[in-house]
């Protein structure tokens, strides 16, 4: 019997994960790196590659020690490793691809309203209402991801709430969609729909917690709706999309055909919004699915990484105009840090924000960058900052979650004002 049968299920006939993706381009990216190590090495060894400055004595030591190797064996040393490295690596493809389906039938909680694709659930509990509004570009599931590591569920059994909005994937409606009709025509009419929920014995207004870009549109709720709310988190929330180095380095490759392709798609594809996070490390899936391979089976830190994976591989399309919005007017003119991002007709100014906000700021995030998320909070003014020793995803699903954001956002929750 599995150590983890409460985590994983069998897998059902003729279902096929479609990841890693895009699977090719993780492949081509491992194979690139390998070859272009072996293509470096007659570098390597006369001192001709350029090492940053940090990196200088280092180098030194490196190209001295490559200089007195033999060549031949030096060459089939790396060539080997090389191997080893894309072996494991494919094996813990085909080990991920091979697993178990995640069990969810504990999880998801009661939907209480829909408009189009989006809906509201509530996860139950007593105590404050916290609506949470997760990124456009992933699953909203994140939050609840498995039974022993889930927010909300955790959330729920310390005293709380906790509301979920899930986006959904774009439908025939939302395709036409920009960036206001998701913060007007659906968050909220949401927040609308959670005011007719709640009762007499639930403690206050909600809050309202944002992670990610979902911490942007939050945030153009709260400027428009203060009256309605008892305060604001925002989670790993990018603001300055020019600070802390270039975020996006493929970004500049998609533009000129952005059009062209949103044109053809009416949307921007799952696996071209994969690639972009791809280019941000390329190497990582090399790394992870080596890791993955030398896991049991069936541990619980194997179940974890496979319903994570099959996390962040389900994502969903943005429709055109967002695509547009978020890829050219953030990331290109950084509209919302230069004060030029407009929601309705009215410009969204952190300045104005006069609830009590909590920053989570994560000190590991390549996704979004901690100068940028720290510019939304410079910019609230009375915001409080929390840093957790975590990643962008890991400060919400990682083995420091709880204490790194969990613990602290339930007590900023427990000591707002009704």
């Amino acid at each position: 019997m599995k150590t983890n049968q409460q985590q994983l299920r069998p897998r059902q006939p003729g279902q096929a994960r479609l990841g890693p993706r895009p699977l090719a381009l993780h492949l081509s990216t491992a194979m690139a790196g390998m070859m272009s190590s072996l293509a470096a090495l007659p570098s390597a060894r006369n001192g001709s590659l350029s090492w940053r400055p940090e990196l200088a004595a280092a180098a030194a030591e490196l190209t001295r020690a490559l200089g007195e190797s033999d060549q031949g064996a030096l060459f089939q040393a790396v060539a080997g490793e090389c191997q080893s490295r894309l072996s494991a690596m494919m094996a813990g493809v085909e080990a991920y691809q091979k697993a178990d389906q995640p069990d969810r039938s504990w999880a998801g909680g009661v939907e209480i309203w829909r408009q189009g694709t989006t809906r509201l659930l509530d996860y139950g509990g007593e105590g404050r209402p916290v609506l949470f509004v997760p990124s456009l570009v992933n699953r909203a599931r994140v939050l609840e991801l498995t039974r022993d590591c889930g927010l909300l569920g955790w959330l729920r059994r310390h005293g709380h709430r906790p509301f979920l909005l899930d986006w959904g994937a774009p439908g025939e409606l939302e395709l036409e969609f920009a960036l206001d009709d998701y913060i007007c025509r659906r968050l909220s009419p949401a927040l609308d729909a959670l005011q007719d929920r709640i009762s007499e014995q639930d403690a206050g207004r909600p809050a309202l917690v944002g992670y990610c870009m979902g911490g942007d549109l939050a945030l153009a709720l709260a400027l428009r709706r203060q009256e309605d709310l008892s305060g604001l988190a925002l989670l790993a929330t990018p603001w300055d999309f020019h600070a802390g180095g270039q975020q996006w380095p493929a970004l500049e490759t998609l533009a000129p055909d952005l059009d062209s392709l949103l044109q053809s798609f009416g949307s921007l594809p799952v696996d071209v919004l994969q690639a972009l996070f791809a280019a941000l490390d390329p190497g990582l899936a090399q790394r992870k699915f080596r890791h993955f391979a030398t896991l049991d089976p069936d541990s619980a830190e194997a179940a974890h990484f496979v319903a994570l994976e099959d996390w962040v591989n389900d994502g969903v399309p943005l429709a055109a105009q967002v695509a547009r919005d978020c890829l050219v007017g953030w990331y290109g003119e950084n509209k919302p840090a230069r004060g030029e991002w407009c929601v309705d007709g009215r410009i969204v100014d952190p300045a104005g924000l006069r609830l009590p906000v909590l920053a989570a700021i994560p000190e590991n995030d390549r996704i979004v960058p901690a100068a940028s998320a720290q510019a939304l909070a410079n910019a609230i003014g009375q915001a409080e900052v929390i840093s957790p020793a975590a990643g962008h995803i890991g400060m919400v699903v990682g083995r420091r979650s709880k204490p790194g954001l969990w613990q602290p956002l339930s007590r900023w929750l427990l000591e707002l004002d009704p």
